[in-house]
């Protein structure tokens, strides 16, 4: 294995792949460094000289600037570098040639179900969605009392759980609507129980007004208030709902219905050497077949964001993209908030110093291909290829707007580890090594092994496979573990 890793020529560090001890000497292209201090894994080392206020440079690209001189052999991180992003750019569309990736001897097809509307599920779950956070609890209890009739037909019987639907204002009433209305939608489901209070601002009557496109065969409402026994009326409706799904069947259907959405969390130094670029080559390769993958997590996207706006397939959603950027600022600096405030305390433990490092290692999950569309949170997606999706960077929040865009998977690196999901099959996969060894109860897929043995594209030709088992029906760890959350953006006032 590799002691670093220069990860472009350009670049004035490079990454340590593994702890790197004071005086040791490295070989960088023909020039030696010596290391000043001990360095861990995942961090940065100076291969040169760096004066004060000069650019650090890694993938290639500016990742900040250092705040006093650097010297050869130095590490790189947050007592030496910051960020150089300012408020607001002037962006200027420079469009570049993007190419279909070669995917021959890749599966084009999955079992799945074919919904009325002629979306697919990848599940044939059974959901319990309360309208409102004081039926949460009746709702898990209907849940539990139902897991009998988990097999034939119904894959999991899951109550979501939220503490919003009512005292909202506002875009966060909305949001609550639209996610929930998304969810009732959504392919994966072969049946819900809408769960209401009575009372509440977004109680069922309300909801109805944003389900456009329900199957009435596959839905039951149940207003807490109005019955004398909500648990007993609530398990005869699961009931009913399992009976229908026993009728439901997988058919073969074309990887162009499948959508997946990348996400990262926990990120380390090695998210963009290891696992994002093989998330990137893996949207790639489905992207190549039609199919569609989805990139949220916009605060991530902050100096980064050219690279995916010179991949707009036309000026307009050049355009839906730069909006995508400054709106997302606007919500920052609309509640007295820095726009950098980023990256996290795990971050940075990892090796991340500056956004725009974090950025440019989270945005290689995009892969190469052309950006076809941008949602607006809540959105569902409507052009196959890549998508940009407005969404903040939270684990929980971004991935349940993935899932409510209509994703039926989500990909997750992470570089240190988590067990949450959203609610569809949640992928965990490790940037290093060490931690799928130690968490193997957490994570389904290991990146660590490019900087052994594998190659990027073996690597995602490997996880392209896994994508298709689970499409067909093969369990992820959170889903073997029972784990299902389930988190709304919330922006504004509570009553």
């Amino acid at each position: 294995m590799a002691e670093f890793i220069r990860i472009n020529e350009a670049d004035n560090v490079v990454v340590a792949l593994t702890e790197l001890k004071k005086g040791r000497i490295l070989d960088v292209d023909g020039e030696k460094t010596e290391i000043i201090s001990d360095i861990e894994r995942g961090h940065k080392i100076a291969i040169k000289d760096i004066p004060a206020e000069e650019d650090v440079i890694k993938y290639g690209y500016p990742i900040g600037k250092a705040t006093c001189e650097i010297k050869k052999g130095e590490h790189v991180h947050v007592h030496n570098l910051k960020t150089a992003l300012g408020d607001d750019m002037v962006y200027t569309y420079n469009p570049v040639e993007t190419s279909k990736t070669e995917a021959q001897g890749l599966a084009d097809y999955f079992m799945g179900y074919e919904r009325k509307n002629g979306k697919v599920g990848i599940r044939n779950n059974l959901w319990i969605i309360p309208t409102v956070g004081c039926v949460v609890s009746v709702a898990k209890e209907i849940a539990n009392l139902c897991q009998d009739l988990v097999g034939e037909g119904v894959d999991e019987i899951v109550a979501f759980s939220h503490p919003y639907g009512c005292s909202q204002l506002g875009d966060d009433q909305e949001n609550t609507r639209t996610i929930l209305a998304d969810l009732i939608n959504h392919p994966n489901v072969g049946g819900v129980l809408v769960l209401g209070l009575g009372c509440e601002n977004s109680n069922i009557p309300v909801l109805k007004e944003y389900l456009k496109e329900t199957d009435e065969e596959r839905v039951r409402f149940l207003v807490c208030q109005e019955v004398e026994d909500e648990i007993d009326e609530g398990i005869k409706l699961v009931e009913e709902l399992a009976l229908r799904c026993k009728k439901d069947k997988r058919t073969k259907q074309s990887v162009e219905k499948l959508a997946v959405g990348l996400k990262c969390g926990g990120s380390d130094g090695l998210s963009g050497i290891t696992a994002n670029p093989v998330v990137g080559a893996f949207s790639d390769i489905l992207t190549s077949k039609n199919g569609t993958t989805i990139l949220t997590e916009v605060p991530e996207m902050f100096g980064a964001e050219t690279i995916l706006m010179n991949r707009a397939k036309d000026r307009e959603t050049f355009d839906k993209t730069v909006k995508l950027i400054k709106d997302f600022k606007d919500y920052f600096r609309a509640h007295g908030q820095t726009i950098y405030e980023n990256p996290s305390p795990g971050n940075k433990a990892g090796g991340i110093s500056t956004l725009e490092d974090k950025s440019l290692g989270c945005t290689q999950k995009s892969g190469t291909s052309t950006v076809v569309d941008v949602l607006s949170y809540g959105e569902k997606v409507k052009e196959r290829g890549l998508n940009l999706l407005s969404a903040p960077g939270n684990d929980l929040v971004a991935a349940t707007a993935l899932a409510s865009a209509d994703a039926q998977i989500v990909l997750f690196t992470t570089g240190r580890g988590t067990p949450f999901a959203c609610p569809v099959p949640t992928v965990k996969i490790s940037t290093n090594t060490p931690l799928y060894l130690k968490k193997k109860n957490w994570i389904d897929f290991d990146c660590g092994s490019l900087l052994e043995n594998k190659k990027k594209d073996e690597l995602a030709k490997e996880l392209y496979s896994l994508v298709i088992r689970i499409a067909n029906g093969e369990r992820v760890k959170s889903e073997i573990s029972g784990y299902t959350d389930l988190a709304i953006f919330k922006q504004g006032v509570t009553l």
